[in-house]
């Protein structure tokens, strides 16, 4: 009986256990499908080899497990390219009942923000990141997060989200009260974002990041008492300072890339325990403010307007102040010696601004832990001594831009423990030679002495600095070779030697430095043949060897460098045809060359003396000013600057944007090849002996800007396709033996007749017409051709008959018009006066944004043309100021303005073709007289059904009178398509391809 009762028990024992281990592997079970599923739903679901079905999920790629109950806890997939929509994650993995921390950044998530319907979050999920991904939608979107209580940390950072104006009426975020909030470098606008964001208040966040958004309107965070990290750089604000209250727990302050203003030194007064404060680009101005210094670490009052001198009160800041970045604003005076009590600081840069003095070395040198200093573009004077070697912590050294005079001393890198790795001398008026001792910073990469006046040999031993990237030494006094040794350095980026007086041959070796991106020799004594070896270079983006005497071929290995965009060879004695293979790379160039150099484009102003189309510079740390030296050793006088930073233009489609062969003794053809480089915006191949025909492939070079193939010996007829470069603004065919009739249309019609002349058989507009006395016959010789020619000559024989009437017309208004009341602006032209008087416009350059790199020209919107006063024109191109120039052509300059709607149009200016008297007395008359202009080329158009009739022509001109010329929207059309189907001219530049800011 006891051993059946206890047999009992035991079984009674075992389908207890038994009924008691499902619930806990039903649990893991539930994990594991919910995996599973979400792997299903990759597009790619072998990238979790590991995730198999009746496998322990803690043993999956990524998972982590609690040790009791063995549940899912964590998962951790960054950087993974999962590819899959938002739905899958939130059904399979936020619904993990013991899930805590959920991190899928980089992985290729895309979607919108939402959770299923009747699906549960985990209650325990505190954690998630799905930054740097592809969600989209709404900032509202995040409110279904909610179903998530526990939530306190969310980043969502580098995405697409948005913020629309419907939900500044939703209830905002209620209802979720996170610790970190990170929505930074999304598309959130508005004046509304922050308040809808922080709608259920901000008592317990402590980080909140909006950085690199378009955030604007008035912003409180006073109430956000707990807050210890706060970045809403680059973004729209432009208010007064925001209010932070007491903000006692405060500690990283990142407002910089805005437009704040105000008081900075009483809002963030009670900031106490704040360790970095950026306030960089702003528009805080006065002198620099009484700022909470006991726990600062970092500052950074840069690119502000504050001025005055640097106040001793920033040394309160010295015990821990780690970062000082006073640069860009308008400080004067001299550099405090207390400032020598920043024992602790590493980065120290007052660059840009307006202080003087000898160089501070004593108070530099007690800065012992320093290795970043930056004084350029400031006015310190005084030798550069030896001491400087003493600051053995120091890794980058920018003095450039100031008045250092005396040599370089050869002691600045004495001593093994040296660290300097940038050195940054430029355009100072340092003299003597470039010092061998250099080669002891073995650790250099970036070594600047251009714009000098250093004299001597290129030292041989700067070929043992193996680190090497960046060695210029252009425009100053150097003679002598260029040393074989420095072909050793195989980690060299650029060699810019321009403005030399260095002679001999380029070293063979050039082929080992396979890093090379830019090579500039021009304006030397250097000769010998272009080494064919440079073709090896596949890096290679800029090749500069103009103003030399290299002889020979240019070799074709030159196509094989894949990334070369500019080819300037102009004014050397190169013989030989031009080599097909030159445009092999066509279509084939990356994005991946020269990011980030600074550079000018001098455009020559064609003078005899004056070769080439222009020259490119490097010009990292050299003043805009610093130009008229190169005037003064050059024989170009510059009809342009063009200045900005070098950055990728073109996927992987890419051809040459620059070639410059003009000045040698080139012969043969002009290979039909060069009609593949599509992106081609400059060709330059006069003064050659280049003979046969232009090319038809040459219309194909549809972003060309500038063409010049004059001084040559080509014939036969200009190509038809040539009429389709509706980008060319500039052409010189001069001196040639070309025939048969100038090519109507297209571009063709701006051009004057300087660009034709010296073409025994050339004719047609805007030469002397095509006749039988100029050998028309024998140059086309056909019937048709003088059926057509006869045709076209009534056609532009009743066209001049319509535009004598409408010039008549226009003449009676103008008449009309100057008998009006004069009417004076004087704000206007106190306007005018100020900007004629600023400093650029008194300089010799026109310094415009366009960039002669990227040369794409600034996006111009196709709308309708506005009803605009002459005042506001002003206002829009900043008093017709040289920055607003884009270019000039054969109807006058163009200037880019943009209107204070943010739109930005093209207009020409063309006051110079009229009476300068009557535009005196009457600024507007220029805008009519415009109006009346484009009905006259309406009148004379070759397509009679497009001409207007009288009656048009007479009530348009009744509008212009009555105030309406400006508006293109003409009351006047008609049913058969009357005035609105002229095609009223908007001379507005079209954008030209894409080739392109930072």
């Amino acid at each position: 009986m006891k051993t059946h009762f206890f047999v009992l028990l035991l079984s009674l024992t075992f389908l207890s256990l038994q009924d008691s281990t499902p619930p806990f592997f039903t649990s893991a079970n539930r994990d594991t499908q919910n995996l599973i599923s979400f792997k299903a739903a990759l597009s790619n679901p072998s990238l979790l080899q590991n995730w198999l079905p009746n496998q322990n999920p803690c043993t999956f790629t990524g998972v982590e497990c609690h040790e009791t109950t063995n549940r899912v806890s964590s998962i951790g997939l960054a950087n993974i390219p999962l590819t899959c929509d938002f739905h899958p994650v939130a059904t399979f993995l936020l619904t993990l009942e013991s899930l805590e921390s959920l991190s899928l950044k980089s992985a290729n998530i895309s979607g919108s923000i939402s959770f299923p319907p009747g699906s549960k979050c985990s209650s325990v999920l505190s954690y998630l990141d799905l930054s740097q991904n592809s969600l989209s939608g709404s900032v509202s979107g995040i409110a279904t997060l909610r179903s998530c209580p526990a939530l306190k940390s969310l980043n969502l950072s580098g995405n697409s989200i948005e913020f629309s104006v419907l939900e500044e009426k939703s209830s905002g975020l209620r209802g979720l009260s996170f610790e970190l909030l990170d929505l930074s470098f999304n598309k959130i606008v508005g004046s509304n974002a922050v308040p809808f964001i922080l709608s259920e208040g901000c008592n317990e966040l402590k980080h909140l990041s909006l950085k690199g958004n378009k955030v604007s309107g008035d912003i409180d965070f006073s109430s956000c008492k707990n807050l210890q990290y706060l970045d809403v750089s680059e973004n729209n604000f432009s208010s007064s300072v925001p209010s932070f209250g007491k903000c006692l727990a405060l500690e990283h302050l990142d407002i910089s890339a805005n437009k704040f203003h105000g008081d900075l030194g009483h809002a963030i007064g009670g900031c106490a325990k704040l360790n970095l404060l950026n306030v960089t680009s702003n528009n805080f101005s006065g002198p620099i403010p009484v700022l909470p210094t006991a726990s600062l670490q970092s500052l950074s009052l840069a690119g502000n307007l504050f001025e005055g001198d640097i106040p001793l009160h920033l040394m309160d800041a010295c015990p821990g102040l780690v970062m000082l970045d006073l640069s860009s604003n308008n400080l004067t005076g001299s550099v405090p010696s207390s400032l020598g009590s920043c024992t602790s600081l590493e980065t120290f840069d007052i660059s840009t601004n307006n202080l003087t003095g000898e160089l501070p070395v004593d108070t530099l040198l007690k800065m012992t832990s320093l290795k970043r200093l930056d004084l350029a573009y400031n006015a310190f004077g005084g030798g550069l001594p030896d001491s400087f070697s003493q600051h053995t912590s120091l890794q980058s050294l920018d003095l450039s831009s100031n008045s250092l005079f005396g040599s370089i001393p050869t002691g600045l890198c004495k001593g093994p423990s040296n660290n300097l790795k940038e050195l940054y001398l430029q355009n100072n008026r340092f003299t003597g030679s470039v010092p061998d001792t250099l080669s002891n910073c073995s650790q250099l990469t970036a070594l600047h002495l251009s714009f000098n006046y250093l004299t001597g040999t290129i030292p041989s031993s700067l070929g043992s600095l193996y680190e090497l990237r960046d060695l210029n030494l252009w425009f100053n006094q150097l003679h002598g070779e260029i040393p074989p040794e420095l072909m050793n350095i195989k980690t060299l980026e650029t060699l810019i030697l321009d403005f030399n007086e260095l002679t001999g041959v380029i070293p063979s070796g050039i082929s080992n430095c396979t890093n090379l991106k830019w090579i500039s020799l021009s304006n030397n004594r250097l000769s010998g043949e272009i080494p064919e070896s440079i073709g090896k270079l596949r890096s290679l983006t800029i090749l500069k060897m103009s103003n030399n005497s290299f002889y020979g071929r240019i070799p074709p290995g030159l196509g094989d460098c894949r990334s070369l965009i500019w080819l300037d060879l102009n004014s050397n004695f190169l013989n030989g045809t031009i080599p097909p293979e030159l445009f092999k790379q066509s279509g084939r160039i990356a994005v991946n060359f020269i990011r980030g150099k600074r550079y000018v484009y001098l455009k020559n102003d064609k003078s005899e003396q004056c070769h080439g189309e222009g020259n490119l510079l490097e010009f990292a740390g050299i003043r805009l000013e610093q130009l008229s030296r190169i005037s003064s050793n050059h024989p170009c006088n510059f009809s342009r600057v063009y200045g900005e930073y070098t950055r990728p233009t073109f996927n992987d489609n890419g051809s040459m944007i620059f070639l410059d062969l003009s000045y040698n003794m080139l012969s043969g053809s002009i290979p039909a090849a060069i009609g593949s480089m599509s992106f081609l915006y400059v060709l330059i191949l006069g003064h050659n002996n280049l003979s046969g025909n232009i090319p038809q492939e040459i219309g194909k070079l549809t972003g060309l800007d500038i063409l010049d193939l004059s001084n040559n010996r080509l014939e036969g007829i200009i190509p038809q396709s040539m009429t389709g470069l509706s980008l060319l603004s500039e052409i010189d065919m001069s001196n040639n033996y070309l025939t048969g009739m100038i090519p109507e249309g297209g571009q063709f019609v701006t051009f004057l007749n300087h660009s034709f002349l010296n073409n025994s058989g050339l004719c047609g507009i805007p030469l002397p017409p095509c006749g039988s006395a100029s050998g028309s016959s024998s140059n086309l010789g056909h019937q048709k051709s003088r059926r057509r020619q006869a045709s076209l000559a009534g056609s532009v024989a009743m066209g001049l008959l319509f535009s004598l009437f409408c010039i008549f017309g226009l003449l009676i208004v103008a008449v009309e018009m100057k008998k009006r009341k004069k009417k004076k602006d004087s704000a206007l032209d106190i306007y005018i006066d100020s900007r004629s008087h600023s400093d650029t416009a008194n300089t010799a350059w026109k310094l415009t944004g366009r960039e002669a790199l990227s040369i794409s020209l600034t996006t111009f919107e196709s709308k309708p043309l506005r009803k605009l006063t002459f005042a506001d024109l002003i206002e829009a191109t900043n008093g017709f100021h040289n920055d607003s120039l884009i270019g000039s052509g054969g109807f006058g300059d163009v200037y880019k303005a943009e209107l204070k709607d943010g739109s930005i149009h093209a207009k020409l200016r063309i006051s110079d073709v009229f009476d300068s008297v009557l535009l005196k007395e009457d600024p507007s008359l220029e805008m009519e007289l415009l109006e009346h202009l484009k009905v006259a080329c309406a009148c004379i158009d070759d397509r009679p059904w497009k001409r207007p009739t009288m009656i048009q022509v007479m009530a348009r001109f009744k509008e212009i009178q009555a105030g309406c010329g400006l508006d293109s929207q003409s009351t006047t059309a008609t049913e058969d398509g009357g005035f609105s189907a002229v095609e009223m001219v908007e001379m507005s530049i079209k954008e030209g391809p894409e080739l392109s800011k930072q």
